[in-house]
């Protein structure tokens, strides 16, 4: 039995030109890049190559900051807890702004900061889903806001915020903005020479990079306190010696996550689309998010009637993955701040499925899922009317 991946979202396929990339870096050139000796500053070189293709890839320019990390869960504690420390302890600003339908990783976070006393506000997204310059300006209170923190694209739905008009709305009136692009790299075009973004953070094995790796734009002139001590690396911003191997692979990824854009908006969106439409045929289902709204990757589908860990069960029996929504909560197979913001409670009786391509998926693979959705979808349903 063939297995087909549907979870990219969660994570994605070491991309074969990357692996190729780090090999060097294991055995052969494996110095400390901050030592003296020729072990060391032999690596120097692909380290920049790798660094120019990240500020290449997300639009940097040589005077911002990109602070290379483990992932983007430790960037957004770094902007949260710096912005905590840098803002509101100082008295400067009490709040911070967010949306409902925040990763975990910047959910979790803000609960965090909100038991020591900063008021953390979360916006419900509109009727679409989005949060808009409308949904923020709704009781904004600059004077107050030490940081607004929206999502570009969400990890669930695969919506996307209209993030430059948001970070223009905060820039016009005096207020820090960040956003968690971690479902946003290589999906769609993402220029921060054309954004007012101040805080960007993202993690490589999203966009075919090898896990354990990310980055933190910080745009000019803009200081933050560091969340790790212990070195002087990266300009005293992150302590810790850089994994060479993983910052050149995630160097390539993201120049070639880049160049795949074109295809993501066209045989990777018909793709998912021809997935979409065979789901939508089934009773009692429908799809989360206008898909014109969406990357051009990610389904969020609900069926009726039929339980999530059943379901998911009985797909990966027939060799396909999928997830009941975020890798980072979905131990629990539990509906999620996500559907709770933009279903109604009679519809949370649904089961929510998220299917998520990538730029690897094949035409046959997306034509044996239809087959094992629709089995399962009919098999479950079929137990479930006998009792």
């Amino acid at each position: 039995m063939n297995r087909i991946y549907l979870d990219n979202n969660a994570t994605t396929m070491l991309d074969p030109r990357v692996k190729q990339a780090m090999e060097p870096f294991w055995l052969q050139q494996y110095g400390n890049p901050n030592s003296l000796h020729s072990f060391g500053t032999e690596v120097h070189p692909e380290m920049s190559v790798a660094i120019d293709r990240i500020y290449a890839g997300i639009g940097a320019s040589d005077d911002d900051e990109v602070i290379i990390n483990s992932c983007a869960t430790e960037g957004n504690n770094t902007v949260l807890k710096g912005i905590w420390t840098d803002y509101i302890l100082t008295g400067k600003k009490s709040r911070i702004v967010t949306s409902q339908v925040e990763h975990p990783s910047v959910a979790h976070t803000l609960d965090w900061l909100e038991e020591r006393g900063v008021e953390v506000v979360r916006l419900a997204p509109n009727a679409d889903g989005l949060v808009t310059r409308e949904v923020l300006a709704e009781d904004f209170e600059p004077e107050k806001t030490a940081l607004v923190s929206i999502m570009w694209a969400n990890n669930e739905t695969g919506l996307i915020n209209p993030i430059g008009d948001l970070a223009d709305f905060c820039r016009e009136r005096g207020v820090l903005f960040h956003t968690d692009a971690v479902q946003a790299l290589g999906k769609i075009p993402v220029d921060l020479q054309h954004t007012s973004v101040d805080f960007l953070t993202f993690s490589a094995h999203k966009f075919h990079g090898p896990k354990g790796i990310g980055g933190l734009f910080i745009r000019q002139g803009l200081g933050l306190t560091p969340l790790i001590h212990g070195g002087e690396q990266m300009a005293g911003r992150r302590a810790g010696t850089v994994n060479v191997a993983f910052l050149v692979g995630m160097g390539l990824a993201m120049e070639l996550a880049v160049e795949s854009l074109k295809n993501q908006n066209t045989e990777l969106r018909s793709l998912r689309d021809k997935l979409e439409d065979a789901i939508l045929k089934l009773s009692d289902t429908f799809i989360l998010g206008r898909r014109e709204y969406r990357t051009p990757n990610t389904i969020l589908a609900s069926f009726k009637g039929i339980e999530g860990e059943a379901f998911l069960w009985d797909l990966n029996r027939r060799g396909v993955a999928a997830s009941t929504g975020s890798a980072c909560s979905s131990e629990s197979l539990e509906v999620d701040a996500t559907l709770r913001a933009m279903v109604s409670d009679a519809d949370l009786a649904h089961t929510a499925v998220r299917f998520s391509l990538s730029r690897f998926t094949r035409e046959e693979e997306i034509e044996e899922a239809i087959k094992a959705v629709n089995d399962t979808v009919e098999r479950l349903r079929s137990i479930s009317s006998t009792y």
